[in-house]
């Protein structure tokens, strides 16, 4: 026995030695640390691309050095993304999800040009948000059937649960509460707001922390101070590492801020209804999003109005995966 163990003990030593030998010779990628990327447009059959942290489609660092406004209009033709086939419902939203927005968008003269470009980049990102929020809503929805059939759920979904109404600041057994909170927001409103927030992704603060909803913040790490504050304000603006961070913290704060109640009890009844969420009815309910209260709200509405955005709160992700892959 004594000679088995002395032969176990040998055997697990030499396998940890291996072990150490490879990670000092190949170290892991850092989970939080994004690729140096280049893009390639596959000339052959789809590629399916690397697993990101979306799980889904393919992210685009933000640091490709010729990911310029041409760069990603070349890169929508290559996908077939026609921002008025979508709009007229005959077409779905390509997985492909930037990480910043071009830095020369702003150079563009052309308005047109420069508003698809800029649609045609955040609508991918709202509508990965809103579908990661339906599926844990539908989560839900199936765990409070099995709970109201009496029956047991596993530690897993518990603690899943649990986390949840700590996510959204609702009461720990709310079901109701909860699943006021957890749901989407209007592709319209959402990048109606973008649009206005971030000048059209033209500002400094998209333009260098991926800040398209401009979300207040009162701490120094990470965030930006506005250069024309007003005198006695301390607030930042909030900065991101990828601009899908950035639609992520703003649902979130959609869903959870007391400021929007009534936006989302309304959410809530056109639910109950069985109506669609209407952005244009709901950005009535975000005066407080701005110090601007109604004239931000009737600019909001003049943006989803001008640029038929409604059309696109139907607008659904390809189900296929895109002809592009990030190399590294």
């Amino acid at each position: 026995m004594k000679l088995f163990e002395h032969g176990a003990v040998v055997l697990i030593a030499a396998l940890i030695v291996v072990l150490v030998g490879v990670t000092v010779s190949d170290p892991p990628a850092q989970a939080t640390s994004a690729p140096k990327a280049s893009l390639r447009l596959s000339a052959t059959l789809p590629i399916a691309p690397k697993r990101t942290l979306l799980d889904q489609g393919v992210a685009l660092d933000r640091a490709i050095a010729r990911a310029t406004a041409r760069t990603f209009s070349d890169t929508f033709d290559t996908l077939g993304y026609d921002l008025d086939s979508v709009l007229s419902g005959d077409d779905r939203v390509p997985r492909i999800f930037f990480a910043s927005l071009p830095p020369d968008l702003g150079q563009i003269r052309e308005v047109r040009v420069r508003k698809s470009i800029f649609f045609k980049t955040v609508l991918p990102l709202i509508l990965q948000i809103n579908e990661e929020t339906l599926a844990e809503r539908k989560r839900v929805w199936d765990l409070r059937y099995r709970m109201r059939l009496a029956q047991n759920l596993d530690a897993i979904d518990r603690l899943w649960l649990a986390g949840q109404f700590d996510h959204y600041g609702v009461a720990q057994g709310d079901m109701d509460g909860l699943l006021s909170r957890m749901d989407i927001i209007p592709p319209s409103l959402a990048l109606a707001q973008s649009a206005e927030e971030s000048g059209w992704g033209t500002s400094r603060f998209v333009r260098e922390g991926n800040a398209l909803f401009g979300q207040w913040v009162f701490s120094a790490n990470r965030h930006m101070t506005p250069v024309r504050r007003d005198e006695g304000k301390t607030h930042r603006i909030k900065a991101f590492g990828a601009l899908i961070d950035s639609v992520r913290a703003y649902t979130n704060n959609l869903n959870t801020h007391r400021a929007y109640t009534v936006f989302r009890r309304d959410r809530a009844a056109m639910r109950a209804r069985g109506q669609p969420i209407d952005g244009m009815v709901l950005a009535g309910r975000l005066t407080r999003y701005s110090e601007r209260g109604a004239g931000y709200v009737k600019t909001i509405r003049s943006i989803i109005s001008v640029n038929r955005l409604r059309h696109l709160d139907d607008a659904r992700l390809h189900d296929g995966k895109p002809n592009i892959e990030p190399v590294i």
